[in-house]
Protein backbone atom coordinates (compact mmCIF):
# COMPACT_ATOMS: atom_id res chain seq x y z
CA UNK A 1 0.00 0.00 0.00
CA UNK A 2 1.26 3.46 -0.93
CA UNK A 3 0.40 6.55 1.11
CA UNK A 4 1.17 10.04 -0.17
CA UNK A 5 0.65 13.44 1.40
CA UNK A 6 -0.46 15.89 -1.29
CA UNK A 7 -1.13 19.59 -1.61
CA UNK A 8 -4.09 20.43 -3.84
CA UNK A 9 -4.71 23.84 -5.34
CA UNK A 10 -8.30 25.00 -5.07
CA UNK A 11 -9.80 28.40 -5.93
CA UNK A 12 -9.67 29.49 -2.29
CA UNK A 13 -6.22 28.23 -1.33
CA UNK A 14 -4.16 25.10 -0.76
CA UNK A 15 -5.48 21.85 0.67
CA UNK A 16 -3.54 19.13 2.45
CA UNK A 17 -4.71 15.70 1.36
CA UNK A 18 -3.82 12.04 1.75
CA UNK A 19 -3.86 9.61 -1.18
CA UNK A 20 -3.76 5.89 -0.39
CA UNK A 21 -3.32 3.31 -3.13
CA UNK A 22 -3.53 -0.49 -2.76
CA UNK A 23 -0.66 -2.80 -3.64
CA UNK A 24 -0.32 -3.96 -7.22
CA UNK A 25 -0.12 -2.59 -10.72
CA UNK A 26 -3.85 -2.58 -11.38
CA UNK A 27 -6.17 0.39 -11.26
CA UNK A 28 -8.94 0.52 -8.67
CA UNK A 29 -12.24 2.33 -8.13
CA UNK A 30 -11.70 5.68 -6.45
CA UNK A 31 -13.23 6.81 -3.15
CA UNK A 32 -13.45 10.31 -1.70
CA UNK A 33 -13.17 10.09 2.09
CA UNK A 34 -14.78 13.06 3.88
CA UNK A 35 -13.72 12.86 7.54
CA UNK A 36 -15.50 14.07 10.64
CA UNK A 37 -14.86 17.44 12.30
CA UNK A 38 -11.51 16.16 13.62
CA UNK A 39 -10.18 16.05 10.06
CA UNK A 40 -7.04 14.24 8.93
CA UNK A 41 -5.34 12.49 11.85
CA UNK A 42 -4.02 9.05 12.78
CA UNK A 43 -7.49 7.56 13.28
CA UNK A 44 -8.95 8.72 9.96
CA UNK A 45 -5.76 7.75 8.15
CA UNK A 46 -6.13 4.24 9.55
CA UNK A 47 -9.79 4.13 8.50
CA UNK A 48 -8.81 5.21 4.98
CA UNK A 49 -6.03 2.60 4.88
CA UNK A 50 -8.46 -0.13 5.82
CA UNK A 51 -10.80 0.90 3.03
CA UNK A 52 -7.94 1.05 0.54
CA UNK A 53 -7.05 -2.49 1.56
CA UNK A 54 -10.41 -3.59 0.14
CA UNK A 55 -9.22 -2.51 -3.31
CA UNK A 56 -9.93 1.23 -3.58
CA UNK A 57 -7.77 4.26 -4.21
CA UNK A 58 -8.75 6.65 -1.41
CA UNK A 59 -8.36 10.43 -1.33
CA UNK A 60 -8.93 12.22 1.98
CA UNK A 61 -8.71 16.04 1.79
CA UNK A 62 -8.51 18.47 4.67
CA UNK A 63 -12.03 19.84 4.33
CA UNK A 64 -11.21 22.55 6.88
CA UNK A 65 -8.24 24.14 5.10
CA UNK A 66 -9.78 27.61 5.30
CA UNK A 67 -9.38 27.46 9.09
CA UNK A 68 -6.39 25.23 9.74
CA UNK A 69 -3.89 22.73 8.41
CA UNK A 70 -3.96 19.32 10.12
CA UNK A 71 -4.24 18.70 12.97
CA UNK A 72 -7.28 20.94 13.16
CA UNK A 73 -7.65 20.40 16.90
CA UNK A 74 -4.70 21.24 19.15
CA UNK A 75 -6.49 19.90 22.24
CA UNK A 76 -8.68 16.85 23.06
CA UNK A 77 -12.24 17.16 21.82
CA UNK A 78 -14.86 16.87 24.54
CA UNK A 79 -18.61 16.88 23.78
CA UNK A 80 -20.25 19.98 25.23
CA UNK A 81 -16.94 21.59 26.19
CA UNK A 82 -17.03 25.35 25.34
CA UNK A 83 -13.59 25.31 23.73
CA UNK A 84 -14.56 22.29 21.63
CA UNK A 85 -17.83 23.85 20.52
CA UNK A 86 -16.07 27.11 19.64
CA UNK A 87 -13.53 25.23 17.53
CA UNK A 88 -16.25 23.23 15.78
CA UNK A 89 -17.88 26.51 14.79
CA UNK A 90 -14.60 27.89 13.48
CA UNK A 91 -14.02 24.79 11.36
CA UNK A 92 -17.54 24.35 10.02
CA UNK A 93 -18.63 27.94 9.35
CA UNK A 94 -16.62 28.40 6.13
CA UNK A 95 -18.12 25.25 4.57
CA UNK A 96 -20.98 26.96 2.79
CA UNK A 97 -22.64 25.34 -0.23
CA UNK A 98 -20.91 27.88 -2.46
CA UNK A 99 -17.50 27.12 -0.97
CA UNK A 100 -18.02 23.38 -1.35
CA UNK A 101 -19.08 23.84 -4.97
CA UNK A 102 -15.61 25.31 -5.56
CA UNK A 103 -13.77 22.64 -3.57
CA UNK A 104 -15.47 19.39 -4.54
CA UNK A 105 -14.72 19.46 -8.28
CA UNK A 106 -11.02 19.71 -7.46
CA UNK A 107 -11.17 16.84 -4.98
CA UNK A 108 -13.07 14.61 -7.38
CA UNK A 109 -11.02 15.50 -10.44
CA UNK A 110 -7.80 14.94 -8.50
CA UNK A 111 -9.04 11.50 -7.54
CA UNK A 112 -10.19 10.46 -10.98
CA UNK A 113 -7.00 11.74 -12.64
CA UNK A 114 -4.82 9.31 -10.68
CA UNK A 115 -3.31 6.50 -12.71
CA UNK A 116 -4.33 4.11 -9.94
CA UNK A 117 -8.02 4.95 -10.40
CA UNK A 118 -10.03 2.90 -12.88
CA UNK A 119 -12.82 4.06 -15.14
CA UNK A 120 -15.39 2.53 -12.77
CA UNK A 121 -17.83 4.68 -10.83
CA UNK A 122 -16.31 6.33 -7.78
CA UNK A 123 -17.63 6.35 -4.24
CA UNK A 124 -17.80 8.86 -1.41
CA UNK A 125 -17.97 8.28 2.31
CA UNK A 126 -18.76 10.98 4.85
CA UNK A 127 -18.58 10.94 8.65
CA UNK A 128 -20.35 13.52 10.81
CA UNK A 129 -20.14 16.84 8.92
CA UNK A 130 -18.59 14.89 6.05
CA UNK A 131 -21.91 13.13 5.40
CA UNK A 132 -23.51 16.16 3.82
CA UNK A 133 -20.30 16.95 1.95
CA UNK A 134 -20.19 13.45 0.49
CA UNK A 135 -23.79 13.87 -0.65
CA UNK A 136 -22.88 17.15 -2.35
CA UNK A 137 -20.06 15.34 -4.16
CA UNK A 138 -22.71 13.22 -5.86
CA UNK A 139 -24.40 16.37 -7.13
CA UNK A 140 -21.14 17.83 -8.46
CA UNK A 141 -20.22 14.80 -10.59
CA UNK A 142 -23.47 12.81 -10.86
CA UNK A 143 -22.36 10.76 -13.87
CA UNK A 144 -19.22 9.52 -12.08
CA UNK A 145 -20.16 9.20 -8.42
CA UNK A 146 -21.93 5.85 -8.16
CA UNK A 147 -22.22 5.30 -4.39
CA UNK A 148 -22.36 7.52 -1.31
CA UNK A 149 -22.37 6.42 2.32
CA UNK A 150 -22.88 8.63 5.36
CA UNK A 151 -22.48 7.58 8.98
CA UNK A 152 -23.77 9.76 11.84
CA UNK A 153 -24.09 12.55 9.30
CA UNK A 154 -25.07 15.82 10.91
CA UNK A 155 -27.51 18.35 9.52
CA UNK A 156 -28.51 16.33 6.46
CA UNK A 157 -32.02 17.80 6.68
CA UNK A 158 -32.48 21.30 8.04
CA UNK A 159 -36.02 22.59 7.56
CA UNK A 160 -36.47 25.90 5.77
CA UNK A 161 -32.73 26.28 5.25
CA UNK A 162 -31.53 26.84 1.66
CA UNK A 163 -28.16 25.36 2.64
CA UNK A 164 -29.59 22.00 3.74
CA UNK A 165 -27.72 19.12 2.02
CA UNK A 166 -30.94 17.24 1.21
CA UNK A 167 -31.76 19.89 -1.40
CA UNK A 168 -29.07 18.56 -3.75
CA UNK A 169 -30.78 15.15 -4.02
CA UNK A 170 -32.44 15.88 -7.40
CA UNK A 171 -28.96 16.14 -8.95
CA UNK A 172 -27.66 12.89 -7.44
CA UNK A 173 -27.66 9.59 -9.35
CA UNK A 174 -25.65 7.46 -6.94
CA UNK A 175 -26.84 4.64 -4.73
CA UNK A 176 -27.07 5.98 -1.19
CA UNK A 177 -26.68 4.62 2.33
CA UNK A 178 -27.29 6.55 5.54
CA UNK A 179 -26.52 5.16 8.99
CA UNK A 180 -27.92 7.33 11.76
CA UNK A 181 -27.13 7.46 15.47
CA UNK A 182 -29.71 7.45 18.24
CA UNK A 183 -30.45 10.60 20.24
CA UNK A 184 -28.20 12.62 17.93
CA UNK A 185 -28.71 16.36 18.35
CA UNK A 186 -27.14 16.98 14.94
CA UNK A 187 -29.70 14.69 13.27
CA UNK A 188 -32.61 14.00 15.58
CA UNK A 189 -35.55 11.65 15.03
CA UNK A 190 -37.69 14.34 13.42
CA UNK A 191 -34.92 15.30 10.99
CA UNK A 192 -34.36 11.64 10.11
CA UNK A 193 -38.08 11.24 9.36
CA UNK A 194 -38.11 14.28 7.08
CA UNK A 195 -34.87 13.24 5.43
CA UNK A 196 -36.20 9.74 4.73
CA UNK A 197 -39.30 11.30 3.16
CA UNK A 198 -37.05 13.44 0.96
CA UNK A 199 -35.14 10.33 -0.11
CA UNK A 200 -38.39 8.59 -1.06
CA UNK A 201 -39.45 11.63 -3.08
CA UNK A 202 -36.04 11.59 -4.78
CA UNK A 203 -36.83 8.11 -6.05
CA UNK A 204 -33.34 6.63 -6.34
CA UNK A 205 -31.81 3.57 -4.70
CA UNK A 206 -31.16 4.17 -1.00
CA UNK A 207 -31.12 2.68 2.45
CA UNK A 208 -31.49 4.68 5.65
CA UNK A 209 -31.40 3.12 9.08
CA UNK A 210 -30.83 3.91 12.73
CA UNK A 211 -28.12 2.05 14.63
CA UNK A 212 -29.76 1.31 17.96
CA UNK A 213 -27.59 2.15 20.92
CA UNK A 214 -25.03 3.93 18.76
CA UNK A 215 -24.23 7.55 19.58
CA UNK A 216 -22.97 10.30 17.31
CA UNK A 217 -19.46 9.38 16.17
CA UNK A 218 -19.78 5.65 16.85
CA UNK A 219 -17.73 4.58 13.81
CA UNK A 220 -14.57 6.56 14.68
CA UNK A 221 -12.15 4.79 17.06
CA UNK A 222 -10.83 7.93 18.77
CA UNK A 223 -14.36 9.22 19.49
CA UNK A 224 -15.72 8.67 23.03
CA UNK A 225 -18.90 7.26 21.45
CA UNK A 226 -17.00 4.57 19.49
CA UNK A 227 -19.02 1.36 19.42
CA UNK A 228 -16.96 -1.41 17.88
CA UNK A 229 -19.74 -3.92 17.09
CA UNK A 230 -21.87 -1.24 15.44
CA UNK A 231 -18.81 0.24 13.72
CA UNK A 232 -18.05 -3.15 12.19
CA UNK A 233 -21.65 -3.45 11.05
CA UNK A 234 -21.37 -0.02 9.44
CA UNK A 235 -18.13 -1.00 7.71
CA UNK A 236 -19.77 -4.12 6.31
CA UNK A 237 -22.62 -1.99 4.94
CA UNK A 238 -20.10 0.39 3.37
CA UNK A 239 -18.08 -2.29 1.63
CA UNK A 240 -21.23 -4.09 0.46
CA UNK A 241 -22.51 -0.86 -1.12
CA UNK A 242 -19.22 -0.16 -2.88
CA UNK A 243 -18.91 -3.73 -4.18
CA UNK A 244 -22.36 -3.52 -5.75
CA UNK A 245 -22.28 0.05 -7.08
CA UNK A 246 -18.70 0.84 -8.10
CA UNK A 247 -18.66 -1.00 -11.41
Amino acid sequence: MTEQDLQLTVPDGAVDAVLITPEGQDSFPGVLFCPDIGGIRDTTREMARRLAGEGYTVLMPNLFYRTSRPPVFSFPRKPGDPATMKRIGELSAPLTPEALERDLPVYLDTLTSQGSVSTAKIGAIGLCIGGGIALRAGAVRPERVGAIASFHGGGLYVADNPSSPHLVLPKVKAQLYFGHATEDKSMDAEAITHFTAALKDWGGVFESEIYEGARHGWTVPDNPAYNQPQAERAYAKLTELFRKALL
